[in-house]
């Protein structure tokens, strides 16, 4: 899945972008945005490894898309995020320095948002409006998807994100290809100066719609580039003890409505990630196409029950070994091996 990462213009969004992917922003691609692998940390993979001692180790990978600076008068900004239309979850980053607004700035963002969305589905009315004056056989389809648009234009019209709006089925398909910003899951990074303490006020801005951390960008990136000593020291000296790196990867992988879940034996081990609520059916289609195709079982344990019973013959002794058929719900920290018939 791909993430996007917004904000406006000085706001510190390709500074997140480089301290999460290590890939230092390309002045060249300023104006048609990044993109940049983050691989996922778990601390099982450290305990797994040990009882596999595993030839290779794969973590799971989110990529990270650096769209161009917004502006802040909306000008050009639809085409600006057209590059995050198939991004599965929006990082919003807000400055939170020299007396900025950041949160005031998220929801201004929000704004630009509608503003894009509405040109898009304004744009499908007006083809549909001239395509359904003439007879066609498709005609009542049309009609239909012309209604069900004119629902979604109110919602917008209306400041209301595609995510929080009252829809029916009918009316959410007629949108699904448009890939609306506003229907998507979003999380807000509050960018704070090197020697702010009051970072814990934008966490309580958070809501069951939309996470809110917050995090000195800036100086976490410095620190990265540290010798480990050089780092030890500044950190203490700065009593850094919110969101880090890996806290930070997390928080965008929970809020993009992903789980992690693993493959492990001598060979490799692995994560991989599934939309939460997806099957074994799904998770075997992410491994190998072929394992999907001749799908028999899949044989599930918890990574906490292997990693506390340091074997899976003890995990089998146990009884904690399911078989599980391909409409299982997969859970987080799941470890699978499929079975398949070729």
């Amino acid at each position: 899945m791909k993430i996007g990462i917004v904000g406006y213009q000085g706001s510190g969004k390709s500074t997140l972008f480089e301290w999460l992917t290590g890939v230092a922003p390309d002045p060249a691609l300023g104006h048609v945005g990044q993109s940049a692998m983050a691989a996922v940390p778990d601390p099982r993979i450290e305990p797994l490894c040990a009882i596999y001692s595993p030839k290779k180790i794969t973590l799971a990978s989110l990529e990270f898309v650096d769209t161009p600076g917004l502006n802040r008068k909306h000008e050009g900004n639809a085409a600006r995020l057209a590059v995050i239309r198939e991004a599965g979850c929006l990082v919003i980053v807000s400055a939170a320095y020299d007396s900025s607004e950041a949160l005031l700035d998220a929801e201004r963002i929000q704004e630009d948002f509608l503003l894009a969305d509405m040109e898009i589905v304004s744009g499908r009315m007006e083809r549909l409006r001239e395509s359904v004056k003439k007879p066609r056989p498709n005609r009542d389809q049309e009609l239909a998807e012309l209604s069900a648009l004119e629902v979604v234009m109110q919602a917008l019209e209306a400041s209301t994100p595609i995510a929080d709006a009252q829809m029916t089925e009918d009316q959410r398909k007629a949108t699904r290809s448009f890939r609306l910003l506003s229907e998507k899951p979003q999380l807000v990074i509050c960018n704070l100066a090197d020697d702010a303490t009051d970072g814990a006020k934008y966490a309580e801005a958070s809501n069951a719609k939309r996470r809110v951390i917050a995090a000195p960008i800036g100086l976490e990136l410095e620190l990265a580039r540290m010798s480990p000593e050089d780092r030890a020291e500044i950190e203490k000296e700065y009593k850094l003890t919110g969101p880090r790196k890996n806290d930070v990867l997390r928080q965008v992988l929970e809020a993009s409505g992903q789980i992690l879940y693993f493959t492990a034996g001598e060979k490799e081990v692995r994560s991989w990630l599934l939309r939460r609520g997806g099957t074994a059916l799904e998770a075997a289609d992410n491994i190998h196409s072929d394992l999907a195709r001749g799908f028999i079982r899949s044989e599930t344990m918890a990574a906490a029950d292997l990693i506390r019973l340091g074997s899976e013959r003890e995990v089998k002794a146990q009884n904690l070994l399911r078989q599980e058929p391909k409409d299982y719900v997969v859970k987080e920290a799941d470890i699978l091996h499929i079975r398949f018939s070729v």
